[in-house]
């Protein structure tokens, strides 16, 4: 393979340091320069196959500073890889700013391709792969915007707020079931899949390490017979508003605001 001058977009193993491609292997060797998010982290795979460059450290503190620095030395016909610390660079890593400048500067860019955290996950899970989303870390505050999409969600989670994030999907996201995939590639690999009720017993019980991927179903089409929505309204109305837990319901399923109200106030007065 011939590594002419501009940035090489590379992807490193998410566990195992045998998940790299010959083809990264190649441009690591023979570029110019690496940049990396961690210079500790990136050092471990780098003298695992005996690569000896300079490191370059990129982060969301000093991108800012650090990317013109980067043009400057592309624009000197300089060949650099960019990498992270672990799996694609961009997915939820600094760097998109990067290659977006270098597009504008008719900079030469390119990706080699390798190991997702993402994608392994949703294989992992077995939950329907012909429509997701990646979400991102999982941040309470953006659930109640996504409950209503009609595919498979993915989130990134640290295992210490796994049982926490859990529990508050469960509020939101009634008509899922979930998969927590942990450990992925490495000699403690597990997948968990269940009700949240399930899960989070589970978890409760074996307190999680490692790195963790969320992965929720599409939603269910829930028939929408009284005996349901009042039973979702039970439910909600422990912890939710009238308002709130009428709206939650004939957004799940579906339905008429003015009815599902006009049910909760029965069960709430009745």
């Amino acid at each position: 393979m011939i590594v002419k001058a501009g940035l090489y977009i590379v992807a490193t193993p998410i566990g195992n340091l045998e998940d790299i491609t010959l083809r990264a292997l190649n441009v690591l060797k023979e570029c110019d320069t690496i940049i990396c998010e961690d210079s500790r982290v990136s050092r471990k795979l780098l003298n695992a196959y005996g690569i000896e460059k300079p490191l370059l450290v990129y982060h969301d503190h000093n991108a800012d500073q650090m990317r013109p620095k980067i043009i400057l030395k592309l624009e000197s016909q300089e060949k650099m890889a960019f990498i992270t610390d672990a799996g694609m660079p961009l997915i939820s890593d600094p760097g998109y700013k990067l290659v977006r400048d270098c597009r504008t500067q008719n900079l030469y860019v390119t990706v080699i391709p390798g190991a997702s955290a993402v994608l392994a996950g949703l294989v992992l899970s077995a939950m329907p792969s012909d429509r997701f989303s990646f979400c991102g870390f999982a941040n309470s505050s953006q659930f109640e915007e996504l409950k209503s999409t009609n595919g498979t969600l993915i989130f990134f989670e640290s295992s210490p707020r796994l049982v926490k994030t859990l529990e508050a999907m469960s509020k939101i996201f009634l008509d899922r079931s979930v998969s927590v995939v942990r450990e992925i590639t490495k000699m403690f690999e597990e997948t968990k899949t269940g009700s949240f009720e399930n899960v989070i017993q589970y978890y409760n019980e074996h307190p999680p390490r490692g790195e963790i991927v969320i992965v929720l179903s599409p939603p269910k089409i829930l028939e929408a017979t009284d005996d349901k929505i009042d039973a979702l309204l039970i439910k909600l109305l422990e912890e939710m508003s009238l308002k709130d837990a009428s709206e939650m319901v004939a957004t799940t399923l579906g339905l008429p605001r003015k009815k599902v109200y006009q049910r909760a106030l029965g069960l709430k007065h009745g």
